[in-house]
């Protein structure tokens, strides 16, 4: 079973959404833990809502946080990628307000990293709360 967790990883981090989706759907774990200590949600290629979707809707834990603390929501802020970051808010239940080990939240990263439009979807979701 870890060789199909090690395969999951891979194609998350690739962004192979078929693979992804075939191995979700043959029950490999979502939660599954590689040789690196890295779940499939922590490794995604960020650019893939798909992928992050998939993962999701197995059952990934989108609150994941490395020995660094930082989350994939973090990740996903820093970089700007508001399509994902939508998904994984939306229908992962991501703890937007997560702080990292720097104890930053995703809005803090993407107003640092200059990403106006994903600090307003952050605000927007956190008003709604």
């Amino acid at each position: 079973m870890m060789a199909d967790i090690e395969e999951l990883t891979r194609a998350a981090a690739s962004g192979d959404s078929n693979r992804v989706r075939q191995l979700l759907e043959a029950g490999v774990d979502p939660n599954g833990v590689n040789n690196f200590g890295r779940t499939a949600i922590q490794v995604m290629k960020m650019g893939c809502p798909d992928i992050c979707r998939f993962l999701l809707r197995s059952g990934a834990n989108p609150n994941l946080q490395d020995r660094h603390g930082i989350a994939l929501i973090h990740d996903l802020a820093r970089e700007g990628h508001l399509d994902t970051l939508s998904v994984l808010v939306e229908e992962g239940k991501a703890d937007i307000n997560l702080r990292d080990g720097n104890n930053k939240t995703a809005k803090d990263l993407a107003e640092e990293n200059n990403y106006p439009n994903v600090v307003s979807y952050l605000v927007r979701r956190h008003q709604a709360t």
